[in-house]
């Protein structure tokens, strides 16, 4: 495809793998620009829009929102240093979320601990606590 070739949204959704929805969400939101209608009213793509569609799909991976992504996209020339206090927020998020899964990696160390022996299958293993176990009764 030469740049001066144009797409429809299905074609940049195969070639991006991004549900067309989500394509036409970016093009209404102004993520994604079009270069115009086909004659049966289809929203025609350049090249362009598949390094776009690529560049956001980096952004969402490296843990950016569809919001900051559009405030971006918005934001005109140049976006560099908004994109690196963007960054930043993003690793603030995934440092606080990562410290999230180790409590709960620690609460599960805990739980096995207490619960050994119901957890290894041995019939005779009461729940602590349960009230319906004769051994807690």
């Amino acid at each position: 495809m030469t740049s001066t070739e144009l797409m429809t949204v299905g074609e940049l959704s195969r070639r991006t793998g991004v549900p067309i929805k989500t394509l036409r969400q970016y093009t209404d939101w102004g993520m994604v620009y079009t270069v115009g209608r086909s004659a049966t009213n289809y929203r025609l793509f350049d090249t362009d829009a598949l390094w776009c569609v690529h560049l956001i799909g980096q952004l969402r991976g490296l843990g950016l929102t569809v919001a900051e992504i559009r405030e971006l996209a918005g934001a005109g020339a140049p976006v560099a240093p908004r994109l690196a206090e963007l960054l930043r927020v993003s690793r603030a998020r995934l440092d606080q979320r990562i410290a999230e899964l180790r409590r709960t990696l620690r609460r599960i160390d805990e739980f096995e601990a207490a619960h050994h022996a119901e957890l290894t299958g041995r019939d005779d293993a009461c729940w602590a606590g349960d009230p319906r176990c004769a051994a807690n009764g």
